[in-house]
């Protein structure tokens, strides 16, 4: 090896090195990738001392508003030191042609990134400001609106983006517009049950967690409205999940707005009870309604306690009342308290329950059969 080689050989080294890659030598190339590492460290002081800084200001201000907008624009915003660093990096390379326009367009399609990444998460505190300003709104009108603007927002970014890198997009939805008007005869169901859903919600027929039953389809808590279907949870705790259209086109019953909860009992006492004992045990439990908080007064809903009729086997007492509390637990207890109060009323009237019997009076059998003797008397015995 002559020393002519080893001048070839540093020759060609730096030949490679000023060449780089796509006219970037490599020095351009270690630069940047050092300015890029250095906006990385840049985000991190940025999110201990600006960001912090953001919070505690968040935090000392009477609304919450601000504290959820800078919670969800926290990561978005951490972002921005790395599309900073991309582009400074790329700027100092100094690239040509082909490969800057890559990275122009890489530099745009981020900061359009960023951009609508933090309208995406801004939309979650804007619908909780709604809800918590709105009269006028359900939470479940609020959460579909909400729904919308992230769909809204990807869409448009997206459009965004292909734009950037030359992609028309008015052209491209136009040449799918056949495709969609066959996809939308096969999806008649998904519309119908989006425009039911949008019925259901704008009617008010029911919220989360209230117990519906539709006859035939489901008897459950709702959990979920969603642009499909609603997930209802039955009381054997299995999800449901109920096409829209059958809440909207079906008779359905709210139970969880019941102003009161009914309780209607037939009383039967003994036919021994004496019309002054069934007066007495009329009288003390229509006072002990009366007297009782727990149930609805004569003037806000029906009440009655009445010697109803005679059945097969008691007098029987119709009690028909209504308790304030609707939640079903509470109504048990009150249920209960009732029961054992009646008990008490009836036995201290000196009366009792009748239980259900049947008496059978026969006085003569038809075509009776002959009785079979037990034993058999021989010729002696009939002489005797």
């Amino acid at each position: 090896m002559t020393s002519e080689s080893w001048k070839e050989f540093g020759e060609l080294v730096v030949s490679v090195w000023s060449q780089g890659v796509q006219g970037v030598d490599f020095t351009k190339i270690l630069i940047a990738f050092a300015i890029f590492v250095g906006f990385l460290f840049v985000r991190r002081l940025f999110a201990v001392f600006v960001l912090r800084r953001l919070a505690r200001w968040a935090e000392r201000t009477e609304t919450e508003v601000d504290d959820k907008a800078l919670e969800c624009l926290d990561p978005p915003l951490r972002f921005v030191p790395v599309v900073m660093g991309f582009f400074f990096a790329t700027e100092h390379l100094e690239a040509t042609g082909l490969l800057e326009t890559v990275f122009t367009n890489t530099s745009r399609s981020l900061v359009a990134f960023t951009l609508f990444w933090a309208l995406y998460r801004l939309v979650e505190p804007f619908t909780d400001g709604l809800k918590a300003a709105s009269k006028f709104f359900t939470d479940e009108l609020i959460d579909w609106v909400g729904k919308a603007l992230k769909a809204a927002t990807v869409f448009i970014g997206a459009a965004t983006v292909l734009e950037i890198w030359g992609i028309a997009v008015g052209p491209l939805i136009a040449g799918l517009g056949l495709f969609g008007v066959a996809v939308a005869l096969g999806a008649q169901d998904l519309f119908k049950n989006l425009i039911a859903g949008i019925f259901v919600i704008g009617e008010q027929r029911f919220h989360k967690g209230d117990w519906i039953r539709v006859d035939g389809v489901v008897e459950g808590t709702v959990e979920r409205i969603g642009f499909r279907t609603t997930k209802v949870r039955r009381f054997d705790k299995a999800p449901v999940y109920v096409p829209n259209t059958k809440l909207a086109d079906n008779p359905l019953t709210n139970f969880s707005r019941m102003t009161h909860r009914r309780i209607k009992w037939l009383i039967g006492v003994e036919y021994r009870t004496s019309v002054d004992q069934l007066r007495e045990i009329r009288n003390r439990i229509e006072a002990h309604l009366h007297g009782n908080d727990a149930f609805a007064k004569p003037d806000e809903v029906s009440t009655f306690v009445h010697i109803d009729h005679f059945g097969d086997s008691s007098i029987n007492i119709l009690l028909y009342c209504f308790t304030r509390s609707t939640v079903w637990g509470e109504w048990l207890q009150i249920k209960e308290d009732l029961a054992c109060t009646i008990k008490d009323i009836v036995e201290g009237a000196g009366s009792g329950f009748a239980f259900p019997s049947r008496s059978l009076y026969v006085e003569t059998l038809p075509d009776a059969p002959e009785i079979f003797p037990l034993h058999q008397q021989t010729p002696n015995q009939q002489e005797i």
